[in-house]
């Protein structure tokens, strides 16, 4: 097995802004690669890192970031500085369906006629969403929660109003899919698919196979764990996902990775090594708090877990992130044979004796 060097910055100036809680700069990478940070509002993350790469005739763009004008004016004058406009752009892939990455995508295509690529897992996902519309969403997301055993009062305050949950629906469907190992539309190019279900179940990383270059997405990033939740229409397993998907990526030897959150980075092998053992010592914790509180739900559960701030302090998205968390971390434990639940209408775990 390769051994890694270390984790090292290679985007220091993505690094130096993030330190000053400030918007990187649109970095040239190399002669026909871009960096464009684009804002999310109201997000811990802060941006998400849009990259275009030059192809015959115009520009392809590896996620479009979040469907806000702000966004969409960081996107624009983020082009502009590379000497190129939105209708320059010939296709948009996108790494996974969140509204950070996927967002702009349908207002790019709408703009200069680009396609618009996805793995299909993904695609299904947005597909329905579109189609349940905010009413429907905020009911079954809230039934969800209750299900982890949340008091529907707590639950409802958490998920919002329909009107609320409308900004993460009515998103671009894309027009292309890209399963796992194909190569990617991008003349010039050698970006090679790789599937890496988990953070979402058609999460996709790209190998560029010529220059060794490899784009993340959120699936490896250099300083936080993605959040690898549980939903009501998503996987039944995804943090086991997920720890296959990291096994599948960690020796791909990479020249650089170039996630699409905080800084560019090589050592992917000792990151990958970094977030499992992360989770790790995460299934190990709960596994603790299982045996400690025998009988509690997933609501329950999170409460008794350490967290970057007081449990008290958790509320609305943050703690449905917590929740659903700690949900996928009992669904693995479950599936180690570590931990069993009751079978009842709303599922309390207790530790297996062994």
């Amino acid at each position: 097995m390769r051994q890694s060097r270390g984790v090292e910055i290679t985007g220091s100036a993505q690094h130096q802004a993030w330190q000053e809680r400030a918007l990187p700069p649109v970095e040239q990478l190399r002669t026909d690669l871009w960096s464009i940070p684009v804002p999310i509002p109201d997000s811990p993350l802060r941006y998400v890192s849009v990259y275009a790469l030059a192809v015959p005739g115009g520009l392809g763009l590896i996620d479009a970031g979040w469907n806000s004008e702000v966004s969409w004016s960081a996107l624009t004058s983020g082009l502009s500085d590379v000497g190129a406009a939105v209708s320059d752009v010939r296709g948009v892939l996108v790494t996974h369906r969140h509204p950070d990455h996927l967002g702009l995508a349908g207002r790019v295509r709408a703009e200069s006629g680009a396609w618009v690529a996805m793995h299909p897992a993904d695609v299904r996902q947005v597909a329905a969403a579109n189609l349940r519309g905010g009413v429907a969403a905020t009911r079954a997301e809230t039934d969800f929660l209750v299900g982890l055993g949340a008091d529907r009062q707590d639950a409802e305050a958490d998920v919002g109003s329909p009107e609320e949950m409308e900004q993460f629906l009515d998103m671009a469907v894309a027009d292309r899919l890209l399963e796992h190992g194909d190569l990617v539309d991008f003349s010039g190019w050698r970006l090679r698919a790789v599937h890496t279900p988990g953070h979402t179940p058609g999460h996709l990383c790209l190998h560029e196979e010529r220059t060794g270059l490899f784009f993340s997405g959120d699936h490896v990033l250099p300083r936080i764990s993605p959040n690898i939740s549980t939903g009501a229409a998503g996987e039944a397993d995804p943090l086991r996902s997920y720890v296959q998907s990291l096994h599948a990526v960690r020796d791909l030897a990479p020249t650089e990775v170039l996630p699409a959150h905080e800084w560019r980075f090589t050592g992917l092998a000792e990151r990958v090594d970094q977030l499992l053992a992360h989770h790790e010592e995460r299934l190990s914790e709960l596994l603790g708090a299982v045996r400690a509180h025998p009988g509690r739900t997933p609501w329950d559960l999170a409460a008794h877990l350490s967290w970057s701030r007081p449990w008290s302090s958790y509320e609305r998205r943050m703690r449905i992130f917590a929740v659903t968390e700690t949900d996928s971390h009992l669904r693995l434990l479950a599936s180690r044979g570590l931990v069993r639940t009751d079978g009842g209408a709303v599922p309390t775990w207790t530790a297996v004796v062994r």
